[in-house]
């Protein structure tokens, strides 16, 4: 007999964001995802890298360059953005998922035209704004029974000339919230380095509106990356069940969010 817990996980789509900040040592993120497949939940994958691009930028002798906090992307820096991304982290992701017997399939935003996107800003460089998301690639992998691990990069809908680069680099933040919408998620759920999103006094703040997470952000009380996460939950909320950002590094955070416990910020 099926427990109510599993019953309440088989066929849900749940788009999980994991990042370098979650995924180290004791870490509890991909056991979770690997249950929450095997229970019959549909688990998509959205992970970032950008401590890992930083690592490998300064290998290659680029100095990074930083705008109003967002990372500029040259075009030496886009190739090993891509690189990290694309290559390094999802297979490292899709093969620790393997070996722990998921059957995990990784691509990126490109793949299929999953993300779509236009320059942000020309000072920003190869920094793309998202304007379309297809579910079908996703669609396709989840279909076949396997766990989708997106890789935040983007198709370039306006190269400026035949020689530019048909790739942008994208927030993996902001990627997780598009990819949400367009597949219809039950649940998006940021895995994060803190308890949640917190108060001006540091207090977890375990429910809000959407208008009232754009007010924290207007306010200054929240602010780093802590920013993208919450306007991507706002964002999506309108179509995506709901809306968490929880603590990725307590063993069970994300089966017990699923399982609908009050855990972290929800955000309706």
């Amino acid at each position: 007999m099926v427990s109510s817990g599993a019953e309440k996980l088989v066929g849900k789509t749940i788009v999980i964001k994991i990042g370098g900040s979650t995924l180290g040592e004791g870490d509890s993120t991909i056991p979770d995802v690997i249950k929450l497949w095997n229970k019959g939940a549909k688990p998509i994958v959205v992970h970032g890298g950008g401590k890992v691009i930083s690592d490998w930028v300064g290998k290659q002798g680029i100095q990074p360059e930083f705008v109003r906090g967002l990372r500029r992307t040259d075009a030496a820096t886009l190739d090993v953005a891509v690189a990290v991304l694309a290559g390094l982290v999802n297979s490292q992701l899709v093969a620790e998922f393997q070996a722990n017997g998921a059957n995990a399939i990784g691509i990126s935003g490109v793949s299929g035209g999953l993300l779509q996107a236009e320059v942000l800003n020309a000072d920003l460089g190869y920094v793309g704004n998202i304007v379309k998301a297809s579910g079908s690639p996703v669609q396709a992998i989840i279909k076949s029974g396997g766990i989708p691990v997106i890789a935040p990069t983007a198709l370039h809908l306006f190269p400026s000339d035949s020689g530019e680069d048909r790739i942008l680099n994208v927030n993996a933040d902001t990627s997780a919230g598009h990819i949400a919408k367009a597949v219809r998620a039950d649940q998006l759920v940021f895995q994060t380095d803190v308890e949640g999103v917190l108060d001006a006094r540091k207090r977890l703040i375990p429910r809000m509106t959407k208008d009232q997470a754009r007010d924290l952000i207007a306010s200054g009380i929240a602010a780093g990356g802590m920013i993208p996460k919450i306007e991507a939950c706002a964002e999506a909320v309108s179509v995506v069940g709901s809306s968490h950002i929880i603590d990725g590094r307590i063993a069970g955070s994300l089966l017990a969010c699923a399982r609908g416990k009050d855990i972290g910020t929800k955000i309706t």
